[in-house]
């Protein structure tokens, strides 16, 4: 037998451990229900968690008490506040549970899609608009792109554990899917065919967002039924991605708020 056929195999990505850091995302972990192996505390803080200790034990929880320094040397954010979790990683599910998700709730379809999203902090911020707004999911592509970090999971306040995140091997075939299902496919570009405002969120909808750098793909914004642009009054003319998708979301919000 060759020697490289011994090579260990590398673990599956949701086969790993996450990391949930700081009082927002653990809470939110522990109220979502979701299987909590340990939970470290710094002893300076102790008191101050003692709620978030309380939910971890009665979760079945194994409680740690350490030195801040173990906890800093964890931390993947950098921005811990004295408590990390360590839970099963993140499970992405499917595009079909995402409809499944409206059809339960008897709604049209609300989606949001992002187009190769690198900087774990704006997915973080989109997911925490995504679930305020009440949309059915989040889909990222799986290639060039952020997935769901421990940083993309404390940037979204714990909103991560309330909405389900896809992760797609092809968005522009996702895209092409979601069509055939009956969803229209608003792309937010500078360079967009109408202004938001005139957009018709109304009915099954998802909102695509490109990358910080560079926007929508082409083959993304091919595949879109529309381009949409967001209205710039002042001298600077772009929001950031996380912002972007908060004005789109709120706008689609307004208008399913009227219909309903």
């Amino acid at each position: 037998m060759r020697k490289n056929d011994r090579r260990k195999r590398e673990p599956d990505e949701q086969e790993q451990t996450a990391l949930y850091e700081g009082r927002n995302a653990v809470t939110e972990l522990l109220r979502a229900g979701k299987t909590v192996d340990k939970l470290f505390v710094s002893a300076d803080v102790r008191g101050r968690m003692a709620d978030i200790c309380a939910m971890a034990k009665q979760a079945g929880a194994v409680i740690v008490e350490c030195d801040r320094r173990k906890l800093d040397a964890m931390s993947e954010t950098g921005v811990h506040q004295g408590v990390i979790a360590q839970a099963a990683a993140h499970e992405y599910v499917s595009v079909a549970d995402l409809l499944e998700v409206a059809r339960a709730r008897g709604e049209q379809p609300f989606l949001l899609l992002c187009d190769g999203l690198t900087d774990p902090h704006n997915l973080g911020a989109v997911i925490r608009s995504a679930e305020t707004a009440g949309a059915h999911g989040v889909i990222i592509p799986k290639r060039r792109s952020v997935g769901l970090t421990a940083t993309a999971a404390k940037a979204s306040a714990g909103a991560i554990e309330h909405i389900g995140v896809a992760r797609v091997t092809n968005l522009a075939a996702t895209i092409d899917e979601l069509k055939d299902a009956g969803v229209w496919v608003f792309g937010a570009d500078a360079g967009g065919d109408k202004n938001l405002y005139e957009a018709d969120f109304v009915g099954a909808t998802a909102i695509v967002i490109g990358s910080e750098g560079s926007g929508l793909s082409r083959i993304v914004r091919e595949k879109c039924d529309f381009i949409v642009s967001i209205p710039m009054k002042g001298r600077v003319n772009s929001l950031n991605a996380s912002a972007a998708a908060a004005v789109l979301l709120y706008e689609a919000v307004r208008q399913r708020s009227q219909e309903g």
